[in-house]
């Protein structure tokens, strides 16, 4: 994901002069081609990401568009306030990218793990929140958020995630959610990395003859309430799958909206991390075992629920 948002950051700068690149000291030599081409357009701002989300804020309000970047604890919470007062309050169309969101970083231990950003920004004021599902779903994100006017976060995973689009979806627009696979019996809305997992889920459950509808919900504010009210009409269980913590994320946010709109579910499952820091060692793939997240976890419980 990240290789391809240095690319598309590229070509996004070659086209519009108001593109601007803050770094937090992380990924200098990534961005080494668009330093090429616009070296008086590319900051490195050090550790120091308080101050960063003020300079892009400052930017965005006399007229340009900077890319703030670097690791997603490092860009969220630590910044949160400057976020909501610089960015969110003044209406300051910043582009805010996470890279490593969830458990990208689960070997390097809680303070690199990030379950909880969504749950932070999406309760702010003017902030849109999309969490690509592939390299081609960041493409998308970062040319649909340069045609916002107000603060997009975009949370990308680390690398080496699966493609599973073939090109850039010309459909993709924030705030409208993406069929990948259609089905019959069960939705399962996927949103971020954990798509092709998702993926996988749906094999696991057609094998054992349930169907179903593979959706990337890759915005989570707003959302799309047409493809929830579809879902939740047709399909017997409708599932959101994050990883992110089940408090404030998808799952709460799709909550919220069956309550306030008095929405007839019927089955409604949440799979997502539980309110604790994982504290074993091990990279991501054991830690979507250890938390349940793995295809295999959630077919199963998609079959218990169904029984």
């Amino acid at each position: 994901m990240r290789n391809a948002f240095a690319d598309e950051l590229t070509k996004l700068g070659n086209e519009d002069p108001r593109v601007v690149m803050l770094s937090g000291d992380i990924g200098n030599r990534l961005f080494d081609k668009y330093r090429a081409a616009h070296e008086d357009r590319f900051f490195n701002c050090g550790v120091a990401e308080q101050n960063m989300m003020g300079v892009a804020a400052g930017m965005a309000m006399s007229g340009l568009r900077p890319i703030a970047y670097t690791i997603t604890p490092f860009i969220t919470s630590r910044c949160l306030e400057q976020i909501r007062v610089d960015v969110c309050y003044q209406e300051a169309p910043v582009i805010i990218v996470a890279v490593g969101a969830g458990m990208s970083y689960a070997g390097l231990g809680p303070t690199h793990h990030s379950c909880e950003d969504i749950s932070f920004l999406r309760s702010l004021p003017n902030m849109k929140v999309v969490c690509p599902a592939d390299a081609w779903e960041v493409r998308a994100a970062m040319r649909a958020a340069l045609q916002q006017d107000n603060p997009v976060y975009i949370r990308m995973g680390k690398k080496g995630e699966p493609k599973i689009h073939s090109e850039i979806p010309a459909d993709f627009r924030i705030g409208k959610a993406l069929t990948i696979e259609e089905g019959s019996d069960v939705c399962l809305l996927s949103t971020g990395n954990m798509l092709p997992e998702v993926i996988e889920t749906a094999r696991l459950l057609k094998v054992q003859g349930v169907s179903a509808r593979v959706v990337s919900y890759h915005t989570v504010k707003p959302l799309d309430e047409e493809c929830l009210a579809e879902a939740f009409s047709r399909f017997k269980l409708v599932a959101t799958i994050e990883e992110h913590s089940l408090i404030g994320g998808l799952g709460s946010a799709v909550s919220e909206w069956i309550i306030d709109g008095e929405v007839k579910t019927q089955k409604f499952l949440r799979f997502g991390t539980p309110d604790s820091f994982f504290r074993l060692s091990g990279e991501q793939e054991y830690a979507r075992e250890q938390l349940g997240l793995s295809a295999d976890h959630m077919a199963k419980a998609i079959m218990a629920a169904l029984a």
